[in-house]
């Protein structure tokens, strides 16, 4: 497997949640423990992109604030890839508590020769649970300094490769590794679902 750096992206405001969503309790952990207890086995560069250090001091992982600052998920996106010691970065958001290991892993293995690994399960690509290269800084920049800030808006500028529905099912069938948690629904849906492991 390629060396990569992983990145966890736990900068949301969580204000539809009501609570800080990287702590909600699910089967016993919390959800920011069952991201790290996927990711950490996959790099010996761990990164918590945030800038609000004290709430994830006790974790005991390298914290990152955004380089950019206010400039949302893609600023997010822009700064673990900066802040990574490897030429690539895995780069998932901290309330995705179903990540699966192995097609991370396959993402990972995809990644030489591209700038974006990244699963496109519906129409959308799935920008929260990708490989990202170091050659995608210079586009992001272009793109955050005008304000510009939607994700996929700079895919045109590298090389991008999809891993479409078919791919990813081999690995995630039911594609529970691409729920987050937004909204009390949601985290209704994933006690459920956790209920169900």
């Amino acid at each position: 497997m390629p060396k990569v750096s992983v990145a966890i992206l736990a900068g949301g405001q969580s204000s539809r949640m009501g609570q800080d969503k990287a702590f909600l309790p699910l089967g016993g952990r919390s959800v920011i423990d069952r991201v790290l207890e996927c990711v950490q086995p996959l790099s010996d560069d761990v990164t918590l992109i945030t800038n609000t250090p004290e709430r994830f001091r006790h974790l005991g992982y390298r914290m990152v604030g955004d380089v950019y600052p206010g400039k949302g998920s893609l600023g997010g996106i822009y700064t673990a890839i900066h802040a990574a010691r490897n030429s690539h970065c895995l780069v998932v958001a901290c309330d995705m508590p179903f990540l699966n290991a192995d097609l991370l892993c396959h993402l990972t293995e995809l990644a030489p020769g591209y700038d974006v690994v990244i699963p496109r399960i519906e129409e959308f690509p799935e920008t929260m649970h990708a490989v990202y290269g170091k050659a995608c800084l210079e586009p992001i920049t272009r793109r955050l300094l005008a304000g510009r800030l939607k994700i996929i808006g700079f895919f045109g500028d590298v090389r991008v490769r999809y891993v479409e529905r078919d791919d990813a099912a081999r690995f995630d069938p039911t594609f529970r590794s691409f729920l987050n948690i937004n909204t009390p629904d949601d985290w209704e849906r994933v006690q459920r679902m956790a209920g169900e492991e």
